[in-house]
């Protein structure tokens, strides 16, 4: 059993998984999810200040949920980030499509499974022939 204190509150919890807080504040930070999808579908020309101040939220946590591609933005949002990889303009998670696509692609290839050896030919028997051994 694996028990730690909470980040944020302090309190102690049994640790299964993921973030290291408890329940309750893991309950609270799905609530404050749940508000800030909701301000940004009724408003979705808002900057991440906008929806920060309105929602009481952090500004990194807002962060946090677009790059784990919980949030996502429209077109006509200013709010706008850049492909890890190539800097191209998304809304949403750390790559574009086309980065993602060529990373699965080579991931792909790099766990195929080897093909089987083919046989090699054999080589043609001297059949029936006699053999003879020297004796010297």
């Amino acid at each position: 059993m694996d028990v730690r204190n909470c980040r944020k509150c302090g309190r102690m919890f049994n640790y299964v998984a993921g973030p290291p807080i408890c329940p309750n504040c893991r309950q609270a930070a799905e609530e404050k999810f749940q508000e800030v999808k909701k301000y940004i579908e009724e408003n979705r020309t808002a900057t991440i200040e906008m929806i920060s101040e309105e929602c009481d939220v952090e500004t990194p946590l807002i962060r946090q949920w677009i790059r784990e591609e919980r949030l996502e933005f429209s077109t006509d949002s200013p709010i706008n980030f850049e492909c890890e990889n190539c800097g191209a303009p998304i809304k949403t998670g750390r790559y574009c499509q086309k980065c993602k696509n060529e990373m699965a692609g080579k991931l792909s290839d790099s766990i195929r499974r080897p093909e089987a050896p083919k046989p090699a030919k054999k080589k043609e028997s001297d059949g029936n022939r006699m053999r003879f051994l020297d004796s010297k």
